[in-house]
């Protein structure tokens, strides 16, 4: 059975209703409440990473772009993965050319621990790109 649902009124200026309802409609939602709804959403697993830093347990993706021909880059993303093997749930390894490769890894932990190993592996030699994608365990979201 599902959580009763509640409302309340909001106050906006009317420009800010028309951009929110123009992003939304071209995200595909079927309603302002669902829009919103994932905005609150949001912003709770936003607050969830800053607030479990030490505490806590939360989700990501670190996704990196990579030179597979850098002297010992590959060494160290897997030589870092097997270090931090407590956090690493999975990865998956594209070859994108013949040079650059993508990595996906999943990672668990506290906050500190998760940006602490994306930072470790976004900073590596001949990573071209890297971002850490926050998200959340799901157990205390509705």
């Amino acid at each position: 059975m599902s959580e009763p649902l509640s409302r309340f009124t909001v106050s906006i200026p009317q420009s800010l209703l028309e951009q929110f309802d123009a992003v939304s409609a071209g995200k595909g939602y079927g309603s302002r409440s669902e829009a919103v709804r994932d905005a609150i959403r949001d912003s709770l697993v936003e607050h969830q990473w800053t607030e479990s830093r030490e505490a806590g347990e939360v989700v990501g993706t670190i996704v990196l772009v990579y030179d597979h021909q850098t002297r010992r880059t590959s060494e160290e993303l897997i030589d870092q993965q097997h270090h931090h093997h407590h956090n690493v749930l999975s990865s998956l390894h594209i070859h994108l050319d013949e040079r650059n490769c993508l990595e996906v890894i999943v990672v668990r932990g506290t906050g500190s621990e998760v940006s602490h190993l994306a930072d470790a592996l976004i900073s590596l030699r001949g990573v071209k790109h890297g971002r850490l994608v926050c998200s959340t365990t799901g157990t205390d979201l509705a």
